[in-house]
């Protein structure tokens, strides 16, 4: 029994190509990085292309291959010429990871138009326009797996964070949406939604110590995440080893959703 060789065939991400939105970002760059070294040809996009450079320096330097891409993904423009500069240098799309997000935390009360279309814009539109275009290529191929990155916010929503929230339980429907209408073409999508994960945008948060309380109480592995922890379920759900699934969300949250730290109760164990 060659162990070695029965979970390269269910996990490597050999000759496969993987467009990732939000490649800059604390989690993107992580989960990008951990995709490209399981083989995977990665087309890191984002906004941000001096951070872009050094996580494809990090990939390169690890052995892994990567190319850099500037995209805006509010820009159907934009979007329609990246995806198609990637799919000629590659020649073929097998993955699709929508991680490009913002967030801003106010009030429900206190959203101006501008912030709410900004977030609307990148969180949700941005999805749906980045995976319809992706999706004539999957099409072609008979084949493809999309993977949006969700939020603790589709199933707890935190105070400051209706807009956010609203934009990623959109995710979570538009995933369902693409499942439905795409399987008959071979493409699969599903969503991985994080925890409270710290990344450096919520060092503040974690370093507070009446929030960083309230969420570790609410964390049954009683730590935060780390943008690591979600890279494993996204190798999965990209691979083969997953070929049956399809639809459905996977929550990444050290057991926030299942009821976090237990009261004080009676037990001899």
């Amino acid at each position: 029994m060659n162990i070695a060789e029965n979970l390269k065939q269910l996990f490597s991400l050999e000759n496969k190509s993987v467009i990732f939105t939000g490649a800059a970002g604390g989690i993107g760059s992580a989960v990008a990085e951990g995709l490209a070294l399981a083989g995977a040809e990665v087309a890191l996009c984002d906004i941000n292309l001096e951070r872009l450079k050094k996580v494809q320096e990090k990939i390169e330097a690890a052995g892994g291959k990567a190319t850099i891409h500037q995209l805006d993904v509010t820009d159907l423009d934009n979007i329609k010429t990246c995806v198609k500069e990637i799919a000629d240098h590659y020649g073929h799309i097998d993955i699709l990871v929508n991680c490009a997000g913002v967030n801003r935390r106010e009030g429900l009360a206190d959203v101006d138009e501008k912030t709410y279309d900004k977030m609307m814009s990148i969180n949700l539109k941005g999805v749906f326009f980045m995976s319809q275009t992706v999706a004539y290529y999957m099409k072609e191929q008979k084949k493809g797996s999309i993977i949006n990155i969700g939020s603790h916010n589709t199933g707890s929503i935190l105070g400051g964070c209706s807009v956010y929230g609203a934009t990623k339980c959109g995710v979570l429907s538009l995933t369902r949406s693409m499942a439905v209408e795409w399987a008959k073409y071979n493409i699969r999508a599903n969503c991985v939604s994080p925890g409270h994960i710290q990344t450096e945008l919520t060092v503040p948060t974690w370093e507070n110590p009446v929030r960083a309380k309230y969420l570790l109480d609410r964390i049954a592995l009683n730590r935060p995440g780390y943008p690591g922890d979600i890279t494993g379920i996204c190798i999965f759900l990209a691979s083969e080893a997953s070929s049956y699934i399809t639809g459905t969300e996977v929550r990444v949250d050290g057991g926030c959703i299942a009821g976090g730290q237990p009261w004080p109760y009676d037990t001899n164990f």
